[in-house]
């Protein structure tokens, strides 16, 4: 009776031994997966940054050729704007010439006129 209550006892002790086993066993593949399904979920997000990161490089260096494009079209814009001002001014001063040379010859035919009328309009007054 001692014998068969002590392999009662081993036999409970082992089964109980083989569940313990079996529920570690259990315990470490739920958490294996649990680590998996954790790092997915962070491997989706990281990768996902990732496609972000490159698509705002992407647009930075877009971004850096228009700005440069549009300098270069500003700078082309500044020196045409100076070119017409430069253009305006060579107008006026042409154009002020111009008046300057009007009122001469003006003045020098009121007096070539007075020279040869004057001494007529003088003598009958």
């Amino acid at each position: 009776m001692l014998s068969r209550l002590l392999k009662e006892h081993h036999a409970k002790q082992n089964e109980r031994k083989e569940l313990q086993e079996r529920r570690r066993r259990e315990a470490i593949a739920a958490a294996t997966c649990l680590t998996e399904a954790l790092v997915d979920h962070l491997n989706v997000g990281v990768a996902q940054a990732y496609v972000n990161q490159r698509k705002l490089d992407h647009e930075v260096k877009t971004l850096q050729v228009q700005a440069s494009q549009f300098s270069k079209q500003t700078a082309q814009w500044i020196s045409m704007v100076e070119g017409f001002n430069q253009a305006l001014k060579e107008i006026g001063d042409v154009e002020n010439w111009a008046r300057s040379i009007e009122m001469d010859m003006r003045t020098i035919a009121t007096a070539l006129e007075y020279v040869h009328k004057g001494p007529l309009t003088s003598a009958s007054s």
